[in-house]
């Protein structure tokens, strides 16, 4: 069996980018007390969005723009229908993933792209040419050094900030946040919105650098493992990077498996990734959840 590991470890970056994208947007929407189980929809919106954008502009950049603003239009149903309508969380998080699908496949009937699309490569001066580690770590492209960004950004911002500390206290006590006078359906839509712009950025950056191509269910699931990353992380944005690394390290080695012709059906390698996601959830034992979490909010209350 002949595997390159540096190889192996520099593919498993890319394989486990739109993972962490997606699983730090909804760690927000979480920690603001809102449960959206529509990842995978507005996932898979981003990516057809995404590629059909970057494909008729030529810019890949455009792209992943269009794919972000697709999420966040795609999450701000869901905002209206559970934070003004008073929906139920899991109902609409579960329509919302299915109307993405159905959407999708509707919109990429048509899309269209040509193979000379490619997202630069950013080699990093120094960095990149330091033995082994150059080639695992700093010769990626710009959305993989970003999810990384973000999830420092998210961890200063819950830590750090008033903003970030009136989003936590919406998700602890959103009534003891009401009675001091914030504003809780304005911080709960605020944050579906930029899950659904990070759920969509994901989405794109499968189409468009992980496949890169259109393909109907092209997602494969993956807003569902970010999902169950988010539990994972016990909601910590830190712990996502482990989590989605995981994933990510099983689907390269999976499909390096299956390249090198190993003598196991391919189903049961497909599988390996989210049946290595289900033991790890068994085994870990995750941190307690936000209080408020799935809880609607009546401002009369």
């Amino acid at each position: 069996m002949d595997i390159n590991p540096i190889l192996l470890l520099a593919a498993l970056m890319v394989a486990s980018t739109p993972i962490l994208l997606a699983a730090i947007g909804e760690l927000v929407v979480e920690r603001a007390g809102v449960l959206n189980l529509g990842v995978e929809g507005m996932m898979i919106v981003g990516a057809v969005c995404g590629y059909i954008a970057g494909h008729s502009s030529g810019d890949p950049y455009l792209g992943f723009l269009g794919a972000v603003f697709a999420g966040a239009a795609v999450s701000l149903v869901f905002a209206v229908l559970t934070q003004f309508l008073m929906t139920n969380q899991v109902a609409t998080g579960l329509g919302l993933t299915l109307f993405g699908l159905g959407l999708s496949a509707l919109i990429g009937m048509r899309a269209e792209g040509t193979p000379d699309l490619t997202v630069a490569k950013l080699a990093l001066p120094i960095l990149s040419d330091i033995p082994v580690l150059g080639a695992i770590l700093f010769r990626h492209d710009l959305v993989v050094y970003l999810s990384i960004l973000l999830v420092a950004g998210v961890w200063a911002f819950l830590t750090y900030t008033r903003a970030g500390l009136i989003l936590r206290a919406v998700g602890e006590n959103h009534e003891a946040a009401h009675a001091l006078g914030y504003n809780v359906r304005l911080v709960r839509v605020l944050a579906i919105l930029f899950g659904g712009g990070c759920a969509g950025l994901a989405g794109a950056y499968i189409s468009l650098v992980r496949v890169p191509q259109w393909i109907d269910g092209i997602t494969a699931g993956a807003g569902w493992i970010a999902l169950a990353i988010v539990v994972f992380a016990s909601w910590k944005p830190w712990r996502l990077i482990a989590g989605a690394y995981l994933f990510g390290g099983v689907t390269v080695l999976q499909l390096n498996l299956q390249a090198e012709g190993l003598k196991i059906p391919v189903e049961y390698l497909s599988m390996a990734p989210y049946l290595a996601t289900i033991i790890v959830l068994v085994m870990i034992r995750a941190g307690r959840a936000p209080a408020s979490l799935g809880k609607p909010f009546h401002p009369s209350s």
